[in-house]
């Protein structure tokens, strides 16, 4: 089935040519004026346009002409009247795929139709191909040796391997958990599930639930039906619907408003929704990867976030490491990044001096590997050097040697010509001037450095410096 919308002004016309597309099996919208056409393509997002090139007073190659504009890859008919077979060529060359003359045969129509949109499934499998070689380029970020990380990897191939519903009752949705902090690859891990799985043709559909006014999120994920509120001027399909067969990624799940977390649930657990003013239940099955930087279970606690749905999401969970605790990798992922980068800028000859290599090995990363990219993408941007250095990197924390007192004040510094600093020494002095701005406060000083409580603690008892927690708490 295609989602088709029929542009004529020729009411009897436009009547014939819906109830034979809907006799095709097709979903249909029409109108009569460009002005409407606007209003459906805002909502409607269709397969195919069928529209009249002679329009009433108006110009139907203008619809043409501003929807390849837009980047609209879809089919595109052109119906014109005898006599103006000029306006059908002028509309071919604007980008039109096929043109009828009139009187139409509705029989030879629903074969154009058909024709058109077997086209446009041969082109969406070359999309998806070469999507797939985007998506391989993008799994080079995924790159890295730290065991941990490496187990996250083999995670995620194993539930690739689990079908969309693959739940314990009928209809239950598959359901994946991609927990880490801002800018750790929760969204190139999802891409890399779905990439793996045997669905791996079908559709991958992402909503950011954060992105979107609480209104607009229950439309975005379920749909409408025409009339459901104003300016809803026609059916529209939602992101689970789009996705039926394929994947969805709910990114920031923590955002979801709580009042369409029961909506959610429902339909993780029984693969059927209902649109926005609709009856009907729609069946899906769909494989759903949520991934959020919040802690859920605080979340839940504080009644922010259904307990239940919580439960349902944490069947199958990934945690994700931050980069500042998988030893190298920041190296490995510098060293394929930079080597997109050299490509994209044409930059062959830029190249990571040393300096810069153990100012990236020493970086604490709050901002992961999205910090990491932005810090290489600058350095080849704004740098004219073949070599690139610690400050072309624009990082943080620069490298000159810190004393005790200097640490204490809030300096932070390394001086790496004098002798090589462990990961471990930089991440003790990191803490050591956290708590000391904390004053021995064990959870604001996990705010400060972006750590959780736990492991701020874990790595408080591993390096022996709880008698100087109870000192500066003390003071």
């Amino acid at each position: 089935m295609a989602h088709v919308l029929v542009v004529e002004d020729e009411e009897n016309l436009r009547f014939s040519v819906k109830r034979a597309l809907q006799k095709a099996g097709h979903e249909v919208a029409d109108c009569a004026t460009l002005h409407e056409a606007a209003a459906l393509l805002r909502d409607a997002h269709p397969d195919l346009l069928l529209t009249d090139v002679n329009l009433s007073g108006e110009d139907g190659i203008e619809l043409v002409r501003s929807l390849r504009a837009d980047g609209f890859d879809g089919p595109i008919i052109v119906m014109t009247a005898y006599g103006s077979i000029d306006n059908a060529v002028t509309a071919m060359k604007d980008g039109a795929d096929e043109y009828l003359q009139k009187p139409i045969s509705l029989e030879a129509l629903t074969v154009i139709i058909e024709r058109a949109l077997d086209r446009r499934r041969e082109a969406g499998r070359l999309v998806v191909f070469q999507r797939m070689q985007r998506s391989r380029a993008d799994h080079r970020k995924l790159l890295g040796d730290d065991p941990k990380w490496r187990k996250c990897l083999d995670l995620a191939r194993r539930m690739a391997a689990i079908p969309p519903g693959c739940g314990n009752g009928a209809g239950e949705l598959t359901t994946i958990l991609l927990v880490g902090e801002t800018g750790v690859g929760k969204g190139i891990l999802a891409r890399y599930i779905h990439d793996n799985c045997a669905e791996r043709d079908a559709p991958f559909v992402q909503l950011n639930c954060a992105a979107l006014p609480a209104t607009l999120v229950e439309s975005e994920l379920f749909g409408h039906e025409k009339g459901a509120f104003t300016d809803a001027r026609q059916v529209r399909r939602g992101f689970f619907e789009m996705a039926d067969g394929g994947t969805i990624f709910l990114d920031e799940i923590g955002e979801m408003p709580i009042e369409l977390q029961a909506k959610l649930l429902s339909i993780l657990e029984r693969g059927v929704f209902r649109r926005i003013g609709g009856t009907k239940e729609h069946r899906v099955k769909v494989r759903v990867i949520a991934a959020t930087n919040h802690d859920l279970e605080v979340l839940t606690a504080e009644g922010k976030f259904r307990r239940d749905l919580y439960y349902r999401l944490n069947a199958l969970t990934i945690a994700i490491s931050p980069l500042r605790e998988r030893g190298d990798d920041a190296l490995v992922m510098a060293d394929a990044l930079l080597d997109g980068l050299r490509r994209k800028f044409g930059r062959a000859d830029v190249q990571l001096g040393q300096a810069a290599r153990a100012a990236l090995r020493t970086h604490t990363w709050p901002g992961n590997v999205r910090e990491l990219r932005n810090a290489l993408q600058r350095a080849v941007m704004l740098s004219d050097a073949k070599t690139i250095e610690p400050a072309d990197l624009g990082l943080r924390f620069q490298a000159t040697k810190a004393t005790p007192k200097e640490v204490a004040s809030g300096e932070l510094r390394f001086d790496f010509q004098n002798g090589v600093h462990s990961v471990e020494e930089v991440e003790k002095t990191l803490i050591r001037q956290a708590l000391a701005e904390a004053r021995g406060n064990v959870s604001r000083a996990a705010k400060l450095i972006g750590m959780n409580r736990s492991s701020l603690r874990y790595r408080i008892e591993r390096y022996g410096m709880e008698p100087e927690v109870l000192e500066m708490a003390s003071r």
